[in-house]
């Protein structure tokens, strides 16, 4: 599915359901949209796994 397609499906759903957009915008605003980090370039993808990759060696030093 295009982008164009994804924006037009969105928007109608929009239109049908604007309180279920602000479910989802309450609920993105407190845990956030993981669907972003994803669409994100290559240099937010390389972060997001140095991020993890620290975090496991943290936990794997604190365990010990």
């Amino acid at each position: 599915m295009s982008q164009d397609e994804q924006d037009k499906t969105q928007h109608k759903e929009r239109q049908k359901n604007p309180m279920g957009t602000l479910a989802d915008a309450v609920n993105h605003s407190m845990v956030g949209d993981p669907g972003a980090l994803a669409r994100g370039g290559c240099l937010t993808k390389i972060l997001i796994l140095i991020i993890i990759i620290a975090g496991f060696f943290i936990l794997s030093h604190c365990s010990s």
